[in-house]
């Protein structure tokens, strides 16, 4: 019996993969500077050239930002997200709520017929969090809460592609929120969307948890449009 020889992937690729690594699992933060070229060489115990090369590669995919003369960053958590960070910087606000429109309607419908009392009760807190931020007018936190609330949302649906999808967006929408909150006459704790949405997934009600997104983002798009 022949045994074929092994194949191991391209160093660049192990060292890629690796770094991939290090993002997805938190040990280098959103926004957050990546440690040096000598400090990475010495600790992954490879070239300059191979490690630039795998740098490249993350940069490409939109996960890391590098800014001569001052360092690397991370800019998204996945390559998915990455792409829609850097797509996205070449669309308005309308084409970003419609996009939303479309994820947001079928997460509601799915979590309404999946979403465990867990769920309701997880969902529930963000929204509380969210009110207090923004009375407070801590607008970051607000914002991080109100984003977490409509990711969870999706987590909610039991479809991790829906979910996973709709996280890769999770820099670009949390970012519009903000765009939003600076705009006169801004409404930060709209119920329609949040606490009628929640009451629908509760109540295992579809049709209801769909209508109450609608009209929270037909509203937003009307408000946009003034």
């Amino acid at each position: 019996m022949s045994l074929s020889p092994s194949v191991r992937p391209p160093l660049a690729a192990e060292v890629t993969a690796k770094l991939r690594g290090m993002v997805h699992s938190g040990e280098w933060p959103l926004n957050q500077r990546i440690p040096s070229e000598p400090e990475l060489m010495a600790r992954l115990g490879v070239s300059r050239g191979t490690l630039r090369e795998a740098v490249k590669a993350l940069a490409h995919g939109g996960m890391l930002e590098v800014r001569r003369g001052d360092g690397t960053y991370v800019r998204a958590t996945s390559e998915m997200s990455g792409a829609a960070r850097r797509m996205y910087q070449d669309h308005t606000e309308q084409h970003i709520l419609e996009v939303r429109l479309g994820l947001d309607t079928q997460a509601a419908r799915l979590a309404a017929r999946n979403a465990t009392d867990d769920d309701v009760a997880a969902l529930g807190a963000l929204l509380a969090t969210r009110d207090q931020a923004w009375n407070n007018g801590d607008y970051e936190a607000w914002a991080d809460a109100d984003w977490s609330f409509h990711e969870g949302i999706a987590r909610a649906s039991g479809n991790p592609l829906l979910h996973e999808l709709y996280a890769s967006f999770g820099t670009v929408f949390h970012q519009d929120l903000l765009t939003q909150q600076r705009r006169p006459g801004f409404n930060g704790l709209p119920r329609d969307g949040h606490e009628t949405l929640l009451d629908a997934i509760a109540q295992r009600d579809e049709d209801a948890a769909v209508a109450s997104v609608n009209r929270n983002l037909n509203s937003c798009a009307e408000w946009l449009a003034e």
